[in-house]
C-alpha cells in the first residue's frame, strides 16, 4: 500500500496547475509605445509627409512627431482632460492626437465630419467628451454642441506648416504649453506618461458606427486589442518587407475605426505617413508616381474611381492596396493588377478593429486560370494571424443547439450561414449599451450580420448582408453576385443592387448603375438588361428586370453603397439621377 505522501502526490497530479505569476519584467500591450520606440531607433526618419491647408509641403521626422505627441499628452494630463473628441480630416494633428490622448491615459473619440451636425452632437454627448480637437475647416459643425456644452474645451487646429508665431494655431499652442509644463515638472518626457498602459484591457478609443439605420453605437477599443490588430496589419499587409521603410498613403479616413489601427501599424515599422485632407484622384496618382507609395487602404468604390481616372497609368513599382469595406469584384482586382496596384483583400467590422480576415494568395491560383484566380482573390479568406479562425454558422432555429452553442455550416461552398468571430481582436462591446452588447455576442461569438459560404479550402466568401439578401419567389439572390456581374459590363463604372417589391414574386432585384464618362448617353438601362440576359454568365432568375442609370450612388463615409437608400427610392429624390 502506498504511503500518505504518495497518495497526496497522486491526487495533486490530477488538479489543475496553479497559474504562474507574471514575471517582474512583464509589460502590458499598448500600441502607444510604438511612437517613442520609433523615435529612439530612427529619430531622423521621415514620419509625416503632408500638403497643409495653407498649401505648404510639410515633413516631420519621428523625433518631431514624438515630441509633439508628447507635448500634447502632457497638456491633456495637466488639464485633467480624460475623453477627447477628434473632428478632423487625415492631418498630422489627428495622428499626433491619437498617440497623445492614449499617452495621457485618456480615451479618443474620432468622429466622421461628413455626418449631420446633430449626429456629431449626439456622439460627443453620448461619449461624454470633455475636450474636442477640431480642424478649422469643420469648426462650424460644433455650433450646436457648443451651445449645449459651453464648458467643453475646443482646440482648433489650423493645419499649417507653422508651429509657432502668427501662422500657427491653438493646437500648436497646446503642444508648446505641454512641453513647457513637462520642463517645469522634472522634464520626464515619455517616462512621465502612459506609453505603456497600466491595464491593457482599458479603453483606448471609442469608434462609432455609421448609424445609417439607427443611432451610432460606440465600439469599445482596448489597448490590447489595438496592439494585436496593429501587429496583424503589419504582417497581413506586408508593411515591413521593404529594404526602405514603407510609404503609406492615408486614403482611408482616420476617423473610421481609428484608421483600422494603421496609425499604430505604420508607426511600428517606422513608415512614412502620407496624409491627405481629402480624396483627390489626380493628386493620389501624382503621389503614387512621384513618391513611390508602397501601401494604401481603400474601399472597392474608391479603387474603382481611382482606376477610371484619366491620370491612371501602370506604376513602375507595385503598390500593395488593402481592399475592404464591401465585397470587391473579380473584375476590379483584374483592373487594379493591370495598373500594378496589388490587392490585399481583407474583411472586417468596426467591432473587430477593422480587418480580421484575409484572402491569402495560394500557389494553386497560378494554375487554375486567370478568371478563376481573380474569383478566388475576391473571397474574404481566413482569419488574421492574431485572431481565432473565422467561422460561418447556421442561422435560425437550426443554428442553435442546447440554447447557446452555434453550429458551423458545411465546407461545400453552398450552405449559407452568418460570419461570426472569436479571439483577441474582437472589441469589448458597445459603450453604455448592455443590450446591444448582449445581442452582439449572443451564443458566445461576435455576430457580423454578413451571410457567407465556406469553401473546401476553409476560405469564406460573402454573399450579402443578412438584410440585403433578396428573396424572390423563394429563391435567395445575392445582391453582391448581381453587382459583380454588372461590373464586368464595359460601360458600367459602379453598380448597386437592392430589393424592390414585386406583386408576383414578393420582391425582386433592381440595379442602379453609374456609367463611364465616355459612354454617358450612349447606353440605356434596357440595353444593360438585355446584355445581362443574353451575354452574362449569371442565372436568369437573378437578372434585374430594371436597371436605372444614375449620376452617383449613395455611399457611406467608407465607400459602401447605402442599400437602405436604394430600397427607398420612391419618389427618387434621395440621390441624383441622370
Amino acid at each position: 500500500m502506498s504511503g500518505p505522501l504518495s497518495r497526496l502526490s497522486n491526487i495533486a497530479s490530477h488538479l489543475p496547475p496553479t497559474p504562474s505569476p507574471r514575471p517582474p519584467n512583464f509589460h502590458t500591450l499598448s500600441p502607444t509605445s510604438f511612437l517613442p520606440r520609433a523615435a529612439a531607433i530612427e529619430p531622423d526618419a521621415i514620419a509625416i509627409h503632408h500638403r497643409t491647408a495653407n498649401g505648404a509641403t510639410l515633413h516631420r521626422t519621428y523625433a518631431q512627431f514624438s515630441t509633439r505627441a508628447r507635448g500634447l499628452a502632457h497638456f491633456l494630463r495637466a488639464h485633467a482632460l480624460r475623453r477627447i473628441g477628434i473632428l478632423a480630416p487625415n492631418t498630422p494633428a489627428f495622428l499626433e492626437s491619437l498617440f497623445a490622448i492614449a499617452a495621457a491615459s485618456a480615451v479618443s473619440v474620432g468622429v466622421n465630419y461628413r455626418l449631420k451636425p446633430e449626429d456629431i452632437t449626439y456622439i460627443f454627448e453620448h461619449s461624454g467628451v470633455d475636450c474636442i480637437i477640431v480642424d478649422a475647416e469643420f469648426e462650424g459643425l460644433l455650433e450646436g454642441f457648443r451651445e449645449r456644452w459651453p464648458r467643453v474645451r475646443v482646440i482648433v487646429d489650423t493645419d499649417t506648416d507653422a508651429t509657432e508665431g502668427p501662422g500657427s494655431g491653438e493646437f500648436d499652442a497646446c503642444v508648446r504649453e505641454g512641453l513647457e509644463y513637462d520642463a517645469a515638472h522634472g522634464n520626464k518626457g515619455w517616462d512621465g506618461l502612459s506609453a505603456q498602459a497600466a491595464h491593457e484591457e482599458d479603453l483606448i478609443a471609442l469608434a462609432y458606427t455609421s448609424g445609417t439605420t439607427a443611432k451610432p453605437k460606440g465600439v469599445e477599443y482596448t489597448h490590447r486589442g489595438c496592439y494585436l490588430a496593429a501587429v496583424a496589419n503589419v504582417i497581413e499587409s506586408g508593411l515591413n518587407y521593404h529594404q526602405d521603410r514603407c510609404r503609406y498613403l492615408w486614403t482611408l479616413p482616420l476617423f473610421h475605426a481609428t484608421g483600422w489601427t494603421f496609425p499604430w501599424a505604420i508607426t511600428a515599422v517606422r513608415g512614412t505617413h502620407y496624409c491627405l485632407r481629402k480624396i483627390d484622384y489626380p493628386a493620389i496618382w501624382e503621389l503614387l508616381k512621384t513618391e513611390g507609395i508602397t501601401h494604401f487602404n481603400a474601399a472597392p468604390t474608391v479603387n474603382t474611381l481611382l482606376c477610371a481616372n484619366p491620370a491612371a497609368a501602370r506604376l513602375e513599382q507595385p503598390c500593395r492596396v488593402t481592399v475592404a469595406a464591401s465585397p470587391p469584384t473579380a473584375h476590379l482586382f483584374r483592373t487594379m493588377t493591370a495598373l500594378n496596384l496589388q490587392p490585399v483583400h481583407v474583411y472586417g467590422l468596426t467591432e473587430t478593429y477593422g480587418p480580421i480576415t484575409k484572402g491569402y494568395h495560394m500557389p494553386v491560383w497560378e494554375v487554375v486560370g486567370e478568371e478563376e484566380r481573380y474569383k478566388r482573390m475576391a473571397r474574404q479568406g481566413h482569419g488574421f494571424v492574431t485572431s481565432a479562425p473565422v467561422r460561418v454558422v447556421r442561422t435560425g432555429e437550426e443554428g442553435w443547439v442546447e440554447g447557446s452553442k452555434v453550429v458551423d455550416v458545411r465546407r461545400d461552398g453552398k450552405e449559407i450561414g452568418e460570419i461570426v468571430f472569436t479571439g483577441n481582436i474582437c472589441a469589448r462591446g458597445y459603450y453604455k449599451d448592455v443590450e446591444a452588447t448582449r445581442r452582439l455576442f449572443e451564443g458566445g461569438v461576435l455576430h457580423s450580420g454578413d451571410l457567407a459560404v465556406v469553401h473546401e479550402d476553409g476560405s469564406i466568401q460573402i454573399l450579402d448582408r443578412a438584410k440585403d439578401i433578396i428573396i424572390s419567389g423563394g429563391e435567395n439572390i445575392s445582391s453582391v453576385a448581381v453587382e459583380a456581374m454588372l461590373a464586368t459590363h464595359p460601360d458600367i463604372l459602379e453598380a448597386g443592387v437592392a430589393a424592390v417589391p414585386d406583386a408576383q414574386w414578393g420582391e425582386r432585384p433592381k440595379a442602379f448603375v453609374t456609367i463611364k464618362d465616355n459612354r454617358t448617353g450612349k447606353i440605356t438601362g434596357e440595353d444593360i438588361v438585355a446584355w445581362a440576359k443574353h451575354k452574362s454568365s449569371i442565372s436568369k432568375f437573378m437578372v434585374p428586370r430594371e436597371v436605372q442609370i444614375v449620376a452617383e450612388l449613395p455611399k457611406t463615409e467608407t465607400g459602401k453603397v447605402r442599400k437602405n437608400v436604394l430600397r427607398d427610392v420612391s419618389p427618387p429624390s434621395r440621390f441624383a439621377y441622370k
